[in-house]
């Protein structure tokens, strides 16, 4: 049975940060997950940390091992939802379509959705029933963006947090993290008619991709010194700490701030001064960009997409049933086979055509046997497989 566990909507950002994952806590706690339960695939996202599984039971243990096992608090199970099979299958959809994403329609999520399943696929805990919903989930995202023709009206938190930048008339940017979203700041940026851009990293060396004579690519420790030289600082980073602190700031500059990571990389008392300003994710994804409505119609209008997709997966799934019988069917076929084989060849007197007699007899017993298949998969999906099932058992299997 297909699980999820994931928080509810609209929470603020001070407890969806309780529940963010390092990729560190996911690598430790991923062999003890697998031996729970028969799949798991987690999608952990500046915005959303959701735990898609499979377990024949539906409990509040579920819940209970998963919020041990991660050291969440107890007390934030108010703000979960926890769901399972066709709401399980409709929530994925959705949210590999855009519908659930903070920023209606941006395309970054189903990358992340794709990301994830590779690396439990990675993990062999993604290889049955849930392992094909985010199969069909990541067809149907590509098919949804595809004929909505979302590519007209491209969208993410990058996207409108650099344009609000730009608005303003800023020419003189830092970015610290290089991760998928410090890459797309860049993009945006460079797109524009900047004069500077401070990249931070770990690690300058690593960065090999940016030949642009308006990037100074520098580390951690140089952050501060630059900061004196810029206008707007995009932070997007994640580290489970701070990275700009309160003492970092030079008193004497105006800043405009875009903290577009979680947990948060700036410090949260950098609000308090007075010629700074600080927009973190939520406040970035009220921003009211020229596209939203139109994304919104667009997207509403091909929504029967998803109920195609979740028909599909629930076909599947009730085909899926069968594979028992069909196993055995196929076996008993074999047999059949087998037996008049061996009769032919006690009998025959021209052992050359014995070749030719196992071909004839098996794609004779084929036949059959995959005719039947057909009928039972086509019994099952209009509801009357039971009846089918113990005919065909008493032909084939008896």
């Amino acid at each position: 049975m297909n699980q999820l566990i994931g928080f509810k909507r609209n929470l603020s950002l001070d407890i969806r940060e309780r529940f963010a994952l390092r990729q560190s806590q996911i690598d430790l706690c991923m062999p003890e997950l697998v031996k729970r339960f028969k799949e798991i695939i987690i999608i952990n996202t500046c915005n959303r940390t959701e735990i898609y599984f499979t377990a024949e039971a539906y409990s509040e243990d579920n819940l209970d091992y998963i919020f041990n096992l991660f050291d969440w608090d107890l007390n934030l199970k108010e703000y979960i939802f926890y769901e399972k099979e066709d709401k399980v299958t409709v929530h994925l959809l959705e949210v590999a379509c855009g519908f659930h994403s903070k920023i209606l329609g941006e395309d970054q999520i189903l990358g992340q959705i794709k990301a994830s399943f590779q690396y439990s696929k990675e993990k062999e805990a993604a290889s049955g029933e849930l392992g094909r919903l985010f199969q069909n989930a990541i067809t149907c995202g590509k098919k949804f963006r595809t004929e909505a023709k979302l590519y007209e009206i491209p969208v993410s938190s990058s996207s409108i947090a650099v344009h609000e930048a730009i608005d303003r008339g800023y020419k003189h940017f830092m970015v610290i993290g290089y991760g998928e979203i410090g890459s797309l700041a860049m993009k945006y940026l460079l797109s524009h008619h900047v004069e500077k851009i401070f990249l931070v990293v770990r690690t300058p060396k690593n960065v090999k991709d940016i030949f642009d004579n308006r990037v100074q690519i520098i580390n951690f420790n140089q952050k501060n010194e630059a900061m004196k030289e810029v206008q707007c600082i995009v932070s997007c980073t994640s580290a489970p700490h701070t990275v700009v602190k309160y003492e970092d700031i030079p008193l004497d500059r105006e800043l405009f701030i875009l903290d577009l990571a979680v947990p948060r990389d700036v410090d949260t008392e950098i609000k308090t001064l007075e010629k700074v300003q600080i927009f973190d994710i939520d406040d970035i994804s009220k921003i009211d960009d020229s596209n939203k409505l139109q994304r919104k119609e667009r997207m509403n209008k091909f929504k029967h997409l998803i109920d195609d997709c979740t028909r599909e997966y629930n076909n599947w799934l009730r085909i899926r049933e069968l594979s028992p019988i069909i196993a055995a069917i196929k076996e008993k076929g074999k047999e059949v086979v087998s037996d008049r084989y061996e009769s032919y060849k006690n009998k025959a007197s021209d052992k050359k055509s014995e070749g030719l007699a196992e071909v004839l007899i098996k794609s004779t017993s084929d036949h059959y046997i995959n005719k039947a298949i057909k009928v039972l998969k086509e019994a099952k999906l209009k509801g009357c497989d039971e009846q089918c099932m113990e005919i065909i058992s008493q032909i084939f299997l008896n």
